[in-house]
């Protein structure tokens, strides 16, 4: 015998608890032409009478009355299920799962963590901290934090700050190995990258999009190994603005090569698995990372950039200047 619909127990419940059927039609936005028909499909289905009908009332009979008392507990766990559900979409709480690179989060999202926290008190995070990009749904992960152009999918990539890449190196690794005057001239230099494929993809000045396969002696997926190499002079590195404006303004790296940009669709990205209902949780942590970045982020705007893009000047920090 098939299993009685949901809806169907919710009817007979209905009709069991006001007594009649207009009232229960009422309530549920039915006609009583409607509710008496789904009550004699579901007395036939089960094969038994459930309410003895007169002219004046209806009457639940001895297999009603046991009906009723079994699928009232069963339709107040639906409804409890139903408001959980809708409480943990609506209200920022419980947990929520984030993959991000190591360098950024700990750069770009730990500082911030506390006031995002104190502000959301019943909410926890648990961070998956990754340079690689990983199944976001095969590993129930929440929300990523994605550095890259991203190509189509069937995930949903909300732009959170753009992301400008220079080519850089030490004041003491440019005056011993000399200043790169052209793109070939990098085949004589030291190139440091992050992942093993070590292929950096340039805008140059005629705008377009150039591939230059670099050679070194140093192969790591590590953002942060690759930084503290670069800080410490091994070689000229391809660099995020957000991993080395610090940098840049006290002088401890200076740019080469400034007529090379990144490729205009590299960008920093919250990515998530769709875009109907989608928790609170993860909308007021977007929201919270989008307010702290913007389009003009904090870490470029001592940042002199030209409207192609590239970075003409670097404005020194006080420090710096000292």
């Amino acid at each position: 015998m098939p299993v009685t619909a949901i809806s169907d127990l919710e009817i007979f419940a209905r009709i069991a608890a006001a007594g009649n059927m207009s009232a229960a039609g009422r309530d549920l936005g039915l006609s009583p032409a409607v509710i008496s028909k789904r009550l004699s499909h579901m007395e036939e289905r089960l094969g038994a009478r459930l309410f003895q009908r007169t002219t004046r009332q209806l009457k639940l009979t001895e297999a009603g009355e046991g009906f009723y008392e079994k699928i009232v507990g069963i339709l107040d766990n639906i409804e409890e299920a139903e408001a959980y559900v809708s409480a943990l979409n609506h209200k920022v709480g419980g947990l929520l799962r984030v993959t991000a690179p190591v360098s950024f989060a700990r750069e770009h999202i730990a500082p911030y963590l506390p006031e995002f926290l104190k502000r959301y008190p019943d909410l926890s995070i648990e961070f998956v901290l990754r340079d690689d990009m990983i199944d976001i749904v095969g590993e129930s992960i929440d929300v990523a934090i994605r550095i890259a152009e991203l190509n189509d999918s069937s995930l949903v990539a909300r732009k959170l700050a753009p992301c400008r890449r220079v080519m850089c190196a030490t004041p003491e690794y440019l005056e011993k190995n000399g200043t790169p005057q052209s793109i070939a001239d990098l085949h004589k230099h030291v190139c440091l990258t992050a992942g093993h494929r070590g292929v950096w993809k340039l805008m140059g000045p005629s705008g377009k999009l150039e591939t230059l396969r670099t050679t070194s002696r140093l192969r790591t997926n590590c953002g942060l190994l690759v930084h503290e190499a670069h800080i410490q002079g091994m070689g000229i590195a391809f660099r995020s603005t957000w991993a080395v404006s610090r940098e840049l303004r006290s002088g401890q790296l200076r740019i080469v090569l400034p007529e090379y940009r990144e490729n205009v669709g590299v960008a920093v990205h919250a990515v998530y698995p769709c875009r109907q209902y989608v928790p609170a949780k993860l909308k007021a942590f977007v929201d919270f990372l989008a307010q702290r970045y913007g389009p003009m982020p904090y870490w470029d705007r001592d940042l002199d950039f030209g409207a192609d893009g590239r970075l003409r000047r670097v404005q020194p920090s006080i420090q710096a200047a000292e």
